[in-house]
């Protein structure tokens, strides 16, 4: 029996993600002077990784980093939805946040957090009203390690932690357990 064109197709792709996501893996743990340079992050297991440096796309393994953040995929909520934005700088230069973040390219399905553009708007769009979110679902979906120290593989200077601002204030804490909320402007410096 021969087998149909679209499982073909499906296969060859998804073996081409499974690939490209074990070559040229960054281990490098000092702030990048260029993160222009640097390598994407691992498509595979759903841990954040924390080796790789920016820019990190959007990984090919949806629904498992969408169940490491504790979500759901699913049709988009309609009882809340509301937009914050993500600036993340490392050395002085945006790092940019891609499409695609917690959507299933295969299915279209999505988590109540997740990325269209690729201009840092976070889409929440919750099933139930004051449902919390927070910034750490978002990097786990993501699959890039955030922690008050580090960013993927970009590691604060020596005494130095990630700097994150909400509307402007700094925050104290980790970074992670940022909770999302209707027009916020999140900034992630790591000095």
């Amino acid at each position: 029996m021969k087998t149909p064109a679209p499982i073909v197709a499906a296969a060859t792709i998804a073996l081409a993600l499974a690939l490209a996501g074990c070559s040229n893996a960054s281990t490098a743990t000092d702030v990048p002077t260029s993160p222009a340079g640097s390598s994407p992050s691992s498509s595979t297991g759903a841990a954040p990784d924390g080796t790789s440096l920016p820019p990190w796309p959007a990984p090919g393994d949806v629904p498992a980093r969408v169940a490491a953040a504790g979500l759901d995929l699913g049709p988009m909520g309609t009882a809340e939805h509301y937009h914050p934005h993500l600036t993340i700088t490392i050395d002085g230069q945006q790092v940019p946040i891609p499409p695609g973040i917690g959507v299933d390219p295969t299915t279209g399905a999505m988590s109540a957090v997740h990325t269209h553009e690729g201009d840092g708007t976070i889409h929440i769009e919750a099933h139930t009203v004051g449902e919390v979110f927070t910034l750490g679902q978002l990097f786990t979906q993501w699959g890039v390690a955030l922690t008050p120290t580090q960013v993927g593989g970009v590691r604060a200077r020596p005494g130095k932690k990630v700097v994150v601002t909400s509307n402007g204030t700094r925050m104290p804490g980790d970074p992670s357990d940022l909770r999302f909320a209707p027009d916020q402007q999140i900034e992630l410096t790591v000095p």
